[in-house]
Order: structure tokens, then sequence, then C-alpha cells
């Protein structure tokens, strides 16, 4: 009976085993699924829109083949249309059916961009490559594929070549299909555990079988019935010897019954000085047979289970759940998007940091200009300029990009747009931290950091609001601040001039006041020059510090304050008494290299920028206006004709 349960066993158990690799194998569907775009009329963009890409469950993969290099960028859907506008471009939604409709959309003749030709056609030549819109963008050459993406609400994909050439029209959007066979794990545990059953089945009726068949010894038989004899009738020797023997102990064996056949049934002939060793070993090896035939059984489930992936096995919960954060700030129902994301805003300094890194190495102020602006490209141009005249000037340091601490960006669908940033270096401890304002000025322009100043070790920076959720400008006239934006630079201005006699005095900080200082003392070094080269009496120097025409930029804090850039210039004239006195440059190699002259006969005039941010409180606060970041540049030298 014992090999029949083994049979039934072994069959059960190749039935679970069975079902379990058919399951992951001949059962098991397609684990994707694919929808062709098609697209009957070409043109050198297609925008495909989020829906498209979410019109399935489950994570998106876009593929695109072609002929050369082929792009692929995402981001918001409406800056996306915003810098299509005046391009010629094959728009993809999805229709009202749950397929795929693609619209030829013509270029807005009012858009006025890049693209745009006086006449309102399509300029197909512009590159979307290198574009600060995109939120990420990829390029491979003949087939370009994007996967593992999972595009949010709102945004879309782009797919170009060139921006000249006719876009790729093999584009397949693929989804992936739920593939996992929760019972083929457990299948096969069971097959395996139920072989396991058939073997000691097997081992056990083996054993019965074995044990059935052993040796079998048949007792002696009847012994002959006895007499009694009567000793005396016997010689009187015989009769003496018997009465002898009548006095020894008799055995007990010759009057036991003899065994029967049934009771020495399993009897064996066993050597005594073998017993102990031969009755070890029949007693171990029963279970020794047991524990190597259990061995394959066991070693057969193990691989069986090993083999099995996460989506052989049933899943409890949601293990991929991960907990987020939540945010301290809760973003206004009419709030709009940032400006840029913190990855965005990072990539883009690494862009614009490069580029002015060439610029400086080649002076070249058109590369600069398309990554500078304002005073930040004014201190750059007549870097270039000094140091095409003056060899061994060093080159300015490059912008850290390595540590980027804050990202506040403006939150605005509208342009220009404007992005703060405070970036450190990691690996050099002498390098401050830079401070920076950039502005993007419409959709086809990149971001130009206008304003860049260093920041000091012991300004305290304010709190701001999250990147993901963006600040917004402050108007320059502003009343809700402890100062107007537009009259912070000639307030500080004044500071510099007047000293503790200006109104506006006890409204800066410590760190202001000293910069003040050691503005007035460079002056009064100047003046004390003249005196030391005996030119006290025939020169006279002069100085006056103002607002640059550069509007300031302000964003709010989180105490409803806000951070402040402004410029200003500090500019010193020494001009002579006497008509016959002549303002010789001597040694001073900068004014002789922007003025092409050593001397003025009517005296020079030697232009510095200050670019500097300050944090403002709001309106009714005690504090005081602090000073974040200050940069001073020579911006110019000139001969007063």
């Amino acid at each position: 009976m014992r090999f029949v349960w083994a049979v039934v066993a072994f069959v059960l158990a190749a039935v679970l085993i069975g079902a379990g690799i058919a399951q992951r194998t001949i059962f098991v569907g397609p684990d994707s699924q694919s929808t062709k775009v098609e697209i009957e009329e070409p043109a050198p963009f297609v925008l495909l829109d989020g829906d498209v890409l979410r019109t399935n469950p489950g994570v998106q993969k876009l593929i695109v083949r072609g002929e050369g290099d082929i792009f692929g960028s995402y981001g918001r859907t409406a800056d996306m249309e915003a810098w299509l506008a005046d391009s010629d471009y094959n728009h993809v939604t999805v229709d009202d059916d749950g397929g795929f409709a693609v619209e030829h959309v013509s270029p807005d003749a009012s858009a006025g961009g890049e693209g745009a030709s006086e006449e309102g056609e399509a300029d197909t030549g512009r590159d979307p490559r290198g574009s600060d819109l995109w939120l990420d963008s990829f390029e491979k050459e003949n087939t370009l594929v994007a996967d593992n993406m999972q595009l949010p609400e709102g945004t879309s994909m782009l797919v170009a070549y060139d921006g000249t050439e006719d876009a790729p029209d093999d584009i397949v959007v693929s989804w992936p299909l739920d593939t996992s066979t929760p019972l083929a794990g457990p299948l096969m545990v069971a097959g395996g555990i139920v072989l396991l059953i058939g073997l000691v089945l097997y081992v056990l009726g083996i054993r019965h079988q074995r044990r059935g068949r052993g040796p079998r010894r048949k007792g002696p038989g009847p012994l002959p019935a006895t007499e009694p004899i009567d000793i005396a009738v016997l010689p009187p020797e015989e009769r003496a010897a018997i009465e002898g023997s009548a006095d020894q102990p008799t055995s007990a064996a010759t009057g036991s019954e003899p065994s029967t056949d049934t009771e020495i049934e399993d009897a064996e002939i066993v050597d005594p000085k073998e017993n102990d060793s031969k009755t070890s070993m029949r007693a171990g090896s029963p279970a020794r047979r047991r524990r190597l035939l259990a061995i394959p059984a066991l070693g057969l489930t193990a691989l069986l289970a090993a083999g099995c992936s996460a989506d052989s096995w049933p899943q409890f919960g949601d293990v991929s759940a991960s907990p987020s954060p939540s945010p301290t700030v809760v973003a206004p129902d009419n709030q709009k998007p940032p400006a840029v994301t913190e990855s965005q805003a990072k990539r883009i300094l690494q862009a614009a940091s490069a580029t002015v890194v060439e610029a400086d190495t080649a002076l070249d102020t058109d590369l600069a200009a398309t990554r500078l602006d304002g005073p930040a490209l004014a201190a750059r141009t007549t870097e270039y300029a000094l140091r095409t005249k003056i060899a061994d000037k060093a080159a300015p340091a490059a912008i850290p990009t390595d540590d980027v601490e804050v990202v506040l960006p403006e939150a605005t669908d509208v342009w220009p747009r404007t992005v703060l940033m405070l970036s450190k270096s990691k690996g050099d401890d002498t390098v401050p931290p830079v401070l920076l304002m950039m502005t993007q000025a419409d959709p086809w322009s990149n971001y130009k950091i206008s304003n860049m100043a260093e920041m000091s070790a012991d300004a305290v920076f304010p709190e701001v609001a999250a990147s993901w959720l963006g600040t917004s400008l402050v108007p320059s006239d502003s009343a809700f601040l402890a100062l107007p934006p537009a009259e912070l630079a000639p307030a500080f201005a004044d500071v510099v001039d007047a000293g503790e006699k200006s109104e506006f005095y006890g409204m800066f900080d410590e760190l202001a006041l000293s910069l003040a200082t050691s503005i007035t003392d460079s002056r009064q070094t100047v003046v004390q020059g003249l005196a030391d080269k005996g030119a006290a009496k025939t020169s006279k120097a002069a100085f006056d510090m103002a607002p640059t025409t550069d509007e300031p930029i302000s964003m709010t804090t989180l105490d409803s304050g806000a951070i402040v850039a402004v410029s200003l210039t500090d500019t010193q004239t020494v001009t002579p008494t006497a008509s016959d006195v002549v303002i010789r440059f001597g040694d001073n190699a900068e004014a002789k290299a922007l003025t092409g002259a050593t001397e003025s006969a009517k005296g020079a005039e030697t232009t510095y920028e200050f670019q500097m941010f300050f944090s403002v409180p709001a309106q009714g606060s005690t504090e005081q206006i602090r000073l974040l970041a200050v940069h001073q540049d020579l911006l110019s030298v000139k001969v007063i004709k």
C-alpha cells in the first residue's frame, strides 16, 4: 500500500511542478502592448501630448526610429506649445474613442519668435537641442528609446531631428502588461513537498518489504518420550554412577518446551564478537537511507523556489510604495507652476558655468553674452579688455556648481522668468558661496545671469519657499517692505556718501555698514595717494556712488520680506586744479589698458561696479536690512575730454 501512495504522490508532484513551470513559460502572455503614431503630413517637430503616453497604466516607453541623430525632450505642455508657436509641427492627442489623433499645426504669425520670418512663415531652422525650457532631454542615433517614463499631468514630449529636417514618423508608444503569476511559486514549492512525501513513502515501502523477507530458523523437534528406570535391576557399578550423579544440579533447559516456528521467525545467528557492531549498523542504516533520498527532493524544491522571481509569488500590500515627505508650505489654489524644477535649474547652472568658463578662456564677449546679461556681462566685458592688454591678469573664478544649496524659482507661466540660486563648492573651502539671479526673456532664449556676488561667511540666508512651490517677484515700488526695492540702492549709496549723517544709516545691519566704511576708506586712500605724490595742491578727487539703470530684482521670502539684487557704481574723478597740470597714470596698468593713454590734461574718471544682494524685511518689522552678498569690479576708466 505504501508503494501505491508513493506513486500517487509522485504523480501529484509532477502535476503541481508542471503547472507552476507552465505558468511561467507557455501560459505567460506578452509583457507589453504597443501603439504606433500614424503621421501623414511631415513636419520638423512632433509634439506628443502627455495624455497619449498615459493612455494605458504603467510606465511609458517611447520608441522612435529614423536615420540620424534623433532628439527627444519633455516639458510642460504650455511651455512647449509656446516654444513651437512660430513653427510647423504635428500635435498628437487622444481622441474621444481613446485612439491617437494627429493634428498638423501651422505657425502663428503673431508669435514673434526667432523661428518666424517677417511674413509670419515658419523658419524651421531652430534647433531644439540645448534649450533651457526642457525638463529633460536625450539624443540617440537612428533609434531613440525613452523608457521608464511616468510623465505627470500637464507635460508633453517633443520629437525632432535638428529643427530643419522633417521629424521621424516611426513613433511607437509602449506600456507594460501584468505578467505576474502569483501561484507559480507556491505550486512548485507544493510539488516539491509532495515529491518529498512520495520519496519517504517509497523508502518506507522498501524497508517493510525487506523486513518481511528476513532469515528464519526452525527449532528442534520434540524430544522422545522417556520412561522411569528401575535402578534396582541395574548392575551395581551403573547404579552407583546414577546415584552419584543425582547429587549434581540438572539443567533447566532439558525440561523446557521447544520454541515454535512463529516465536523464532525473526531470529538470526550472530557471532557474539560482532554482535555490538552489527547491531549499531542495522540501527543506523534506515535513517541514513532516508536522509540520502530526501536530499535530492529538498534540492529540487530549493532550486525551483530560487528560480522564481517576485512575479511568481503573491504580493501582500504595495511593497513598492514609499512614504513621501509632507510639505511644510501649502500652495494656494491659484498658484502658478515654478519656472524651473530643482534638477532643471542645476542643469541650467552647469551649462551656464561651462559656457562662461569657455568665454573666459577665449576672451569671447559674444559667447559670454549667451549666458550673461546686465551688470554681470558689463563686468566681464571690461575683464576681457583688461586681460587682452595685461597678460598676467588672472581669469575670473568659475561659478561653483557642485553644491546647489538654494533654488528659488519664480512661480509663473509667462515670460520673462527669474530664478535665484545659491551655489557652493564642495571640494574647495576657499571658494565662497555664490548668490546669483538669472532670467529667461522668452521661450526661445536661454537663462542669462544678470547679478552675481559672493556671499559673506557672516551673512545669514533668509527662509525661502521650496523649489517645487516657487515664489513671486516684488514690484520695485512695493510699500510692503521696510524699503521699496527701487529705493534700496540709493539708500545704501547715501549711507556710503554721508556716513552716519544719512537718514538710512540705522536701517542697515553691521555687515552692510562695514562695507560702506570700506568703500569710504578706499576713497581716502586715493586722496592720500595724491598727497603722497605731492599732487594734493595741483589735483583733486571727487567721488559719487549711484544706482545703475538696471532695475532691481526682488523675490519674496517666507517672512513676507524679500531678497533684492541691486547694482551700483562708485565713480571717482581726478582732475587737475591748474591748466598747466596733467594727470599721469604712472604705474596704473589698468587705466593705461582701458584708455590707451598714459596721461590726461583734463583728468580721468574711474568707475567701479558693485553687485549686491540684500535681505529686506517686511514693513513694520524691527529687523534691519541685511547684506547677503557683494561683488566689486572695475567697470571703466575714461579720459575726460
